[in-house]
């Protein structure tokens, strides 16, 4: 299977976008080589703005560009760009109904090296909360370029949760994607893994095949945005298999497992659903293979969490 770095999908985009308009703007709080925009700097210097490290400065500058009718593409580290940086954004960006893209990479363990303190766990609860925001996971290259050309051809704040590492390619160039709509990526009649991001909607791939071994069939949903969550695939699916498992990397208050739970509660759901995600913890340095098993997020751990929630273990 083919595959390409989430950050130059991202970065990849951009340049076709500043090619077709000049209103697209770059900001990095010195991270350029981490995100993977030096292309971007290259080819239109006076289009890319490094601030240093600077992450509520940079929000700012992109509010104020974007009142000036250019469209900002903000990134740094998804630790910074929403805890560090959440009172511009929300107040400079979101409250004053402007145009801001914001991007926060490294999301959860992808973090690795960079330990606990960059290791964001809460980034989605925090963004969650925000009025009106538009907030997406991409799962892969393809979803990863078509979600930045919806946030550059949308009007109103996005927040883009991005990994910067290999992922694997699930859908081909010619895939629509909307804001607010997941894809179902595998059926089943026993239970549906609703997940977010690249890492985890493989990991729920590898256990739906790991099932199928057993004679459990699990759809797995690709949520790919949390606000708009898709309400109306994720109840068809709870309707259809009757169990629901919700998968992220991330806190499983507050997130992707939360707003699920908010909408199986308030639909009078009568089936079974559990949480897979982080529990209450802060992260911790290590390699991503090392955390994947150290907070549960393995395929295996997938499997196990199925098995009892179907009671067949």
């Amino acid at each position: 299977m083919d595959s390409k770095e989430m950050r130059a999908a991202y970065a990849d985009t951009l340049l076709e976008l500043a090619a077709e308009n000049p209103a697209i703007i770059v900001l990095e709080a010195d991270l350029m080589r981490a995100t993977g925009t030096g292309s971007f700097q290259k080819a239109y210097p006076d289009r890319c703005i490094n601030v240093g490290i600077a992450e509520a400065n940079m929000v700012g500058m992109a509010a104020g560009m974007s009142a000036a009718g250019k469209i900002p593409f903000a990134a740094t580290f998804a630790c910074f760009a929403s805890r560090r940086a959440f009172d511009q954004f929300f107040l400079s960006a979101n409250y004053a109904q402007l145009n801001v893209k914001l991007v926060g990479t490294d999301p959860g363990v992808t973090a690795a090296f960079n330990g606990g303190t960059h290791m964001p766990f809460e980034d989605l609860a925090l963004m969650r909360v925000i009025p009106g925001l538009k907030i997406v996971e991409p799962s892969d290259p393809a979803s990863c370029a078509a979600m930045v050309r919806l946030a550059a051809g949308t009007k109103g704040c996005v927040y883009i949760r991005l990994p910067r590492k290999v992922a694997p390619y699930l859908y081909d160039a010619n895939e629509k994607f909307e804001f607010g709509k997941a894809k179902l990526l595998r059926e089943g009649k026993d239970l549906c893994f609703v997940t977010l991001g690249s890492l985890m909607v493989n990991e729920a791939l590898k256990a739906a095949d790991m099932l199928a071994a057993e004679g459990i069939k699990a759809s797995v949903l690709d949520a790919l945005s949390l606000k708009p969550l898709d309400a109306e695939a994720v109840l068809k699916q709870a309707r259809a298999t009757g169990a629901i498992i919700s998968i992220e990397n991330h806190q499983i208050a507050g997130g992707l497992g939360s707003a699920i739970a908010e909408l199986l509660a308030e639909s009078s759901f009568g089936g079974k659903f559990t949480r897979i995600g982080i529990r209450d913890e802060f992260g911790e340095v290590g390699t991503q293979d090392y955390l994947m098993k150290r907070f549960g997020l393995l395929a295996e751990d997938l499997t196990s969490t199925a098995r009892k929630l179907l009671g067949s273990s």
